[in-house]
């Protein structure tokens, strides 16, 4: 096993790709208050449809973060918690967010200028 943080065989590197998910972290938080049904989490998260939330729960299921709950009396009736694991990512979560409200500006600024017409041959596609 190799100590570099960032090759494929090290731990960090499982973090990353549990966060860069675009959906993962927006459904984790979204999961922070309590058991939700699917239906909640769609009109609380926003733009996202049942597919790619239905993958998503099955990802972060798969993954220990949230555990999925049938209820027995009410047969189409399931709600998505986050296990105590998917809680210790809300902290890491609630930094990125904070870190985004504090830079984000500059990030959006740096697209912008970087999508502006010039001399520069090597612009990103806008």
């Amino acid at each position: 096993m190799t100590t570099d943080a960032f090759l494929a065989d090290c731990r960090a590197r499982l973090a990353f790709d549990l966060l860069s998910n675009t959906w993962n972290a927006v459904v984790l938080w979204a999961l922070r208050d309590g058991p939700t049904r699917p239906v909640e989490l769609r009109e609380r998260i926003g733009g996202i449809s049942s597919k790619v939330l239905t993958e998503t729960l099955r990802r972060l299921q798969f993954n220990g973060l949230v555990d999925r709950q049938a209820h027995p009396d009410a047969p189409s009736r399931v709600e998505y918690r986050l296990t105590a694991l998917g809680r210790t990512l809300l902290g890491p979560i609630d930094a990125v967010g904070a870190w985004v409200f504090e830079y984000g500006d500059e990030v959006m600024a740096a697209q912008e200028a970087a999508c502006t017409p010039g001399p520069q041959s090597s612009r990103p596609t806008c």
